[in-house]
């Protein structure tokens, strides 16, 4: 992989560290202000190899941290570690990376898997109820179990959208736990991305899910959302909204390598939906709408106006405030058959 073959480029503050940061994975350290260049200022990097770990790093920091920072925002909560999708800890392109609960991490480890599903029966009842842990003795490298609370349980079965065979199914599938066929289906649909049918969608034209859980988008080019919030204690629509800083990317095309970032943004609670004027990264303007749907709780994105001029973005921006979110997929519509 060549340092320079990227599309989208974007800055991060790191634990007191300014970084650059490329869709590739290769990073850039800042000098600091007043301070004498160090050796690995200045210079794009992939990281080195490290003797203690898999992880490749600058200067003791693992790459693949500052990289999910720098795309997918800071970590939920503190316990949040980074996974690597693909397994490949030298692969940090961000479409490889996603910030995972303890619990959700451990669920990959087939060793730990197997120590739930011997003791529980299956993963899908300790996710049902995590409580039924205590009844058992564990080793010290397991009891953190104990302290899994039902709701981060909860999220952890529908943000990673894990299917487990209750006995019903396995008789309806033919399949045998043990057999060959059935460990491939386990394993091919636990963390595979949900398609629009299972998010609850129909065959609407034009409407997809994105690759960030939560998200979908109506005539819109892009797939990554890194704005959008894993899980929600409340409000969703609030919850979203509030991670909406300006100047943040609030979205990009891996293939494309087009991205947008906040200039202004509102909330309207009476239309359950956000209004928001993007500057794109050539320099245009779009106006976006997103609308919460009542029936899955998942968020549309709509591209409703893409003014040249910043003038008439911010004139736009202000008329689309009164706009009904009926109308949404007749602006998307007309955005991109103009």
């Amino acid at each position: 992989m060549m340092l320079n073959d990227f599309k989208v480029e974007t800055i991060v503050r790191y634990r007191d560290e300014t970084y650059r940061v490329r869709d590739n994975g290769a990073i850039y350290r800042e000098k600091k202000a007043e301070k004498r260049k160090r050796p690995l200022d200045c210079i794009w990097t992939f990281g080195k190899e490290n003797r203690t770990h898999p992880y490749l790093t600058i200067s003791n920091e693992r790459v693949h941290r500052i990289v999910a920072m720098a795309f997918h925002g800071p970590p939920p909560t503190e316990k949040h570690v980074v996974d690597h999708i693909d397994t490949n800890c030298r692969n940090n392109r961000p479409d490889n990376l996603r910030w995972l609960t303890r619990l959700e991490n451990s669920l990959k480890n087939p060793i730990t898997k197997a120590k739930i599903e011997y003791l529980c029966g299956s993963i899908d009842a300790f996710l049902e109820n995590p409580s039924i842990i205590n009844s058992f003795e564990l080793s010290p490298s397991y009891t953190w179990m104990r302290s899994v609370t039902p709701e981060e349980a909860k999220n952890c079965k529908d943000r990673m959208n894990l299917r487990v065979f209750s006995p019903t199914t396995k008789k309806r599938t033919g399949s045998k736990p043990n057999s060959i066929n059935y460990r491939r289906f386990y394993e091919n649909k636990i963390f595979k991305p949900l398609n629009k049918f299972d998010a609850g969608f129909g065959r609407e034209p034009g409407l997809d899910i994105s690759k960030t859980l939560w998200c979908a988008t109506y005539m819109f080019d892009v797939n990554y959302f890194p704005l959008c919030p894993d899980t929600f204690n409340g409000d969703r629509l609030n919850s979203y909204f509030e991670k909406l800083s300006k100047g943040k990317i609030f979205c990009y095309s891996s293939y494309s390598g087009s991205s947008y970032k906040v200039h202004e943004s509102r909330m309207r609670i009476i239309e359950e939906s956000i209004i928001l004027l993007c500057k794109k990264s050539d320099g245009m303007f779009l106006v976006v709408g997103v609308e919460l749907n009542k029936k899955n709780n998942w968020f549309i994105h709509y591209p409703l106006s893409s003014p040249e001029l910043f003038e008439r973005a911010q004139k736009t921006y202000s008329k689309m405030h009164n706009v009904p979110v009926k109308e949404f997929y007749n602006l998307a519509y007309k955005v991109v058959y103009k």
